[in-house]
């Protein structure tokens, strides 16, 4: 490490004999460290703990993914749900109409009509006696 130029001889000599002490203190009979998994440290969490930390961008991104996809499959049953409800009405509508018109023909009619007038004994307007003709009408020339 440089300090105006100058090597700090200090740090390094100081890093060197921390280093020593350490190989001092180590020796073959210590116990080799446990590379596997223990059963301590999977019941306590710490290995759950130790994967969600090193994923925790991975894990927000499945949770944002989930969540949207949840939203947007509520929404278009809630769409399915409503165009049914509609195509019912319509239906509805349909049937209404074709009842209505049914119903304006069937009244409508010239024998029906007939009979109305009888029964109101309403005599002055007879049906004609003559069958109905075309009145031709010259188109005007230009």
């Amino acid at each position: 490490m440089r300090f105006w130029g100058r090597k700090d001889n200090k740090a390094a000599k100081n890093r060197e004999s921390e280093l020593q002490k350490l190989k001092n203190r180590a020796n073959e009979a210590d116990e080799a460290p446990s590379s596997g998994l223990r059963l301590r440290d999977i019941v306590g969490g710490d290995y759950l703990w130790l994967l969600a930390r090193n994923q925790i961008w991975l894990i927000v991104l499945i949770v944002v993914i989930t969540t949207a996809y949840i939203a947007v499959r509520y929404q278009c049953q809630q769409d399915a749900i409503d165009i049914s409800m509609l195509e019912k009405q319509l239906d509805d509508a349909k049937n209404t109409a074709l009842s209505s018109t049914s119903n304006l023909t069937k009244q409508s009619r010239q024998s029906n009509i007939q009979k109305m007038m009888r029964l109101q004994g309403d005599t002055t307007i007879l049906p004609s006696q003559h069958p109905a003709y075309i009145v031709e009408v010259p188109e005007p020339k230009k």
